[in-house]
């Protein structure tokens, strides 16, 4: 923080200065009824003083920015002692120079100042402490502000980093084994090798075109799924089918992007791939309590899916748990020779 907290800030200057006047009364007050001098020495002698204290005040707020407590205590002590005696001598020279020209060296006011200069010597070093900790305090929250905004900034920009790492990594495996399916049919079957490159530039272009959304509703995500399943029946042609059921209301609630697809590439690599019986691959969706509920499940034969999650899979999970900052968003069983999926999107705050 390196402008001044109170001029930068005209709310704070109208605090300080309505601050310095109830001291001023309460100052005047004092002298007048305690010490038995006249009104208008009390007065005069109140606002001079009070005034230029305020004056001077402002300047305590250098010594305490410039003066570090990770010095050695007794250097703080001592570099604070000496400033509080000379910005008190200053005071106490300057407010007795002013009174001497508003009252014309009124010889009842000299007497008076002679005997109180012990006590207001104190009081200015007394002053000089308690607005300097002030501003100590407010150097030290205004740091404390800063360090928590900064450390939430970096805290989002390293989740942001992850999710990124988490979402790049699902992209290249399908992007992998598309393009090998396409070496493998060039030769073989040049017009189904088209059709393929056809549906991958089309895939590819929806991904590019929303590669910086951290959300997109489940409508758009459903159709980046049917381009990637139509890119898997090039490969298998009829040996899976997809279905879909869910209400449209669904289709307007944002998830994740990207967050489906490598359930469907587990489905694919782990049912389609594994056996020769057709593969019914079923996307439901429902609303349950606070939760968007997303089931995909596949049938399986034998030995699929013996490997549980994998990679993919736990992509999706330490996604849902950086963005929705859960850890139980994600439900993987197995059941009646089904492989099923549940994903929890929370539904607060959501659309």
């Amino acid at each position: 923080m390196n402008s001044h907290p109170i001029l930068a800030d005209t709310k704070n200057v109208i605090i300080y200065v309505v601050a310095w006047l109830f001291v001023s009364i309460f100052y005047f007050l004092l002298i007048t009824f305690s010490l038995n001098i006249s009104y208008i020495l009390a007065l005069t002698d109140s606002l001079v003083f009070n005034f230029l204290l305020a004056i001077i005040g402002l300047s305590f707020w250098y010594p305490a920015r410039f003066i570090s407590f990770d010095e050695k205590i007794y250097k703080v002590l001592v570099n604070h002692l000496v400033s509080s005696i000379f910005s008190t001598v200053v005071w106490l020279s300057l407010g007795y120079f002013l009174i001497n020209l508003i009252l014309n060296d009124n010889k009842d006011y000299i007497p008076f100042f002679g005997g109180s200069i012990a006590w207001r010597f104190l009081l200015g070093i007394l002053f000089y402490f308690v607005i300097t900790s002030f501003y100590y305090l407010i150097t030290y929250s205004s740091n404390l502000r800063e360090k928590v905004i900064k450390e939430a900034e970096l805290k989002n920009l390293i989740t942001q980093a992850e999710l990124r790492t988490l979402k790049f990594q699902i992209n290249p495996h399908f992007i992998f084994n598309s393009l090998n399916s396409m070496s493998a049919l060039t030769d073989i079957e040049p017009a189904r090798a088209k059709q393929m490159i056809i549906k991958l530039a089309d895939f590819l272009r929806y991904t590019l075109a929303n590669n910086d959304q951290q959300k997109n509703s489940l409508s758009e995500e459903l159709k980046n799924i049917r381009l990637y399943l139509d890119i898997e029946k090039v490969r298998f042609e009829d040996k899976f089918e997809y279905v879909e059921e869910f209400d449209p209301e669904c289709g307007r609630v944002e998830i994740p992007s990207m967050i489906l697809q490598p359930i469907f590439e587990n489905a694919i690599k782990h049912a389609v791939y594994e056996t020769f019986d057709k593969i019914l691959i079923k996307l439901a969706c429902l609303r349950k309590e606070n939760y968007l509920v997303i089931s995909i499940s596949n049938n399986f034969e034998g030995e699929s899916h013996k490997k549980g999650a994998g990679v993919g899979l736990k992509n999706i999970k330490d996604r849902l748990s950086l963005i929705y900052q859960q850890d139980n968003l994600m439900e993987v069983k197995k059941e009646s020779g089904k492989f099923i999926v549940n994903i929890f999107i929370p539904l607060k705050n959501n659309s």
